[in-house]
Formats: C-alpha cells, sequence, structure tokens
C-alpha cells in the first residue's frame, strides 16, 4: 500500500481550512455590554466633597488633603480599560483621561506651592475634565444605552460572519427597543438639541424598518448594507451630543 505525499496531504489540509467557514466570535460577557468604567466611578467619592464642599467654602487645607486620594483615584483611572462596547470611543477617552492628567498634575503643584488661588482654579479644571470623561462613558439616554447593547453584538459578533438567524433575532430586538427610544426625550440641559435628535431619530428608526423589510430576502449583501446604514445613523445620532 503506497504512501500518500506529505505534500499532498499539507495541501489538502491547507484547502480543507480554507474551505470551512470563519468562526463565529464568542458571545459577549454582560459586563463587555454595560457603559461603565467602575475605576471613574469610584473617584466620584473624592470629586463629590471637593466640588460641593470645600470647592464652593474655599477650604484650602481640606483641598490639599484630598490630594493623595485624588491621585490614588486617577492612578486607577489611568489604568482602566473601557468595555468592548465602547471600543469606538476609545481616542476621546484616552485624550480625556490625559486632560484629566494635566489637572491632577496642576493640582499637586499648587499644593505643594502653597498656592491657593491656583488650587482653587485647578479644583475647578478637574471636575471640568472628571466630568468629560463621565459624559465619554455615560449615555445621554439610558434608551440608547439599552438600543446600543443590542447594535454592538449584531454589528461586532453576529455579522462577521454572517449568522442570518442570531442577527435576524437582534434586528427585531432594535425595532423593539427603538420604539422605545422614539417615546424617550432628552434631559432639560439637551432640550436645545431636541430637533436635530428627533430628526436623526427618526432617519435611523426608519433604517430599521428597511433592515426588516429585507430579512425575508436572506439577500446576504443587501442586509449587511442596510446594518452599515442603520450603524451610521446611530453614530450620527451619537454624536448629536
Amino acid at each position: 500500500m503506497s504512501r500518500i505525499p506529505t505534500l499532498v496531504v499539507l495541501v489538502c489540509v491547507v484547502l480543507v481550512a480554507a474551505a470551512a467557514p470563519a468562526l463565529a466570535q464568542p458571545a459577549p460577557k454582560p459586563e463587555d455590554l454595560k457603559a461603565s468604567v467602575p475605576a471613574l466611578d469610584a473617584m466620584h467619592s473624592v470629586i463629590m466633597p471637593l466640588w460641593h464642599d470645600a470647592w464652593p467654602n474655599k477650604d484650602v487645607k481640606a483641598m490639599a488633603a484630598m490630594l493623595p486620594d485624588i491621585e490614588k483615584h486617577f492612578a486607577a483611572v489611568s489604568k482602566a480599560e473601557l468595555p468592548m462596547v465602547l471600543r469606538d470611543k476609545r481616542p476621546l477617552w484616552i485624550s480625556g483621561v490625559d486632560d484629566l492628567k494635566q489637572t491632577v498634575v496642576a493640582y499637586k503643584a499648587a499644593v505643594q506651592a502653597g498656592d491657593n488661588d491656583a488650587l482653587l482654579k485647578a479644583a475647578e479644571a478637574l471636575h471640568t475634565k472628571y466630568e468629560a470623561l463621565v459624559k465619554i462613558v455615560r449615555p445621554v439616554l439610558k434608551e440608547m444605552e439599552d438600543f446600543h447593547a443590542t447594535l454592538y453584538v449584531l454589528y461586532h459578533y453576529q455579522t462577521k460572519p454572517y449568522q442570518p438567524e442570531k442577527a435576524a433575532e437582534s434586528i427585531r430586538t432594535l425595532r423593539v427597543k427603538m420604539d422605545t427610544l422614539n417615546t424617550a426625550t432628552l434631559p432639560d440641559r439637551l432640550k436645545a438639541k431636541t430637533e436635530a435628535f428627533n430628526t436623526q431619530r427618526a432617519r435611523l428608526s426608519a433604517s430599521i424598518d428597511d433592515l426588516i423589510a429585507l430579512l425575508d430576502t436572506r439577500d446576504e449583501s443587501k442586509i449587511w448594507a442596510a446594518i452599515e446604514t442603520m450603524h451610521t445613523h446611530y453614530q450620527t445620532l451619537e454624536r448629536i451630543f
């Protein structure tokens, strides 16, 4: 009985591997879909008394005493990773963390120099930059966060490779979540953006209807193009804020 040449075996293995469909990524963990950075939340324990008590009362002694905690919390924030659902915001996060670092450096310098005016200004800047990071993580509306959690799974896990049954289920779930988002109202601080929000929200809603209409066709290229359109409309909605 003749042996099959090694080269032939290797070629066959490569061809079989190439012909096999790409493996689907494992489903994300619940914590991957939650827009939260625990280290940032923890830092609020020092930001709150700094901003609401020490700063308005110009209590520079208390502010100086808070420096070790501020440095400790910032060190944790600087090492923190964004959850996967927020990976598109990583450039903003990195820039925001760098801005926060500069305010911590200025705060420490003011404490060491005993410069009370500089310390008050640094504390104000620290609060501002901290809030800017919070806004990157925290969605404007909980309805948008809920919608995005499903959109993220669809876009990053169920289309590369395309999983028609799972994708269809997520798309129909998005329709339900869109119905809820359509009833949401902006907080008072964002009322000026209501018209732009309503216009773009309507575009997003219509793009989901268009996508659902394509599901029965099972035309992967058209469905993928419609998913891309919907994803772009959601990103545009986010950018309003």
